[in-house]
């Protein structure tokens, strides 16, 4: 599961529209590696622009977007060519949403352990394997064996 929770003032993303878009584009990236759209977790937290500090101070001038990506459903090597890769191509989804409207925005990414994630109470399949596969063309958890 990739978990994108996406901090922003009250005013920005306060739409349907605006979330879908960049839910869509997040989802995107992620079906690009063969994971079930399913996975993908997008949480929009709208906060007032009072409760939002950079540096000691209020941000009322110039949104500032803070995003927190959690992976589970893959880990990326400790290699700097893939996390360069991984970061530009959240850089690529961003754009659009965040750094074309000019706003400040912030984000990194954690990595879970694997073995510490159910879906429904089940084992997801390992990556690639015919049962993740089936998840990817049902886009829904489906029991298999091994699953509990």
């Amino acid at each position: 599961m990739p978990l994108w929770q996406i901090f922003h003032p009250v005013g920005t993303f306060n739409d349907k529209k605006t979330k879908q878009a960049l839910a869509e584009d997040i989802t995107k990236m992620y079906t690009e590696l063969h994971l079930p759209a399913f996975y993908v977790v997008a949480q929009f937290i709208p906060l007032p622009v009072q409760d939002i500090w950079v540096g000691g101070s209020t941000r009322a001038s110039n949104p500032f977007i803070r995003v927190f990506i959690n992976h589970v459903a893959l880990n990326m090597p400790d290699e700097d060519a893939v996390y360069k890769r991984a970061t530009s191509r959240i850089d690529t989804v961003l754009k659009p949403h965040v750094s074309d409207k000019g706003y400040d925005w912030e984000y990194h990414v954690g990595e879970t352990e694997r073995r510490l994630w159910k879906i429904n109470g089940m084992i997801p399949p390992p990556y690639r394997s015919e049962e993740e596969q089936e998840w990817v063309k049902e886009n829904r958890a489906i029991p298999y064996d091994g699953a509990y």
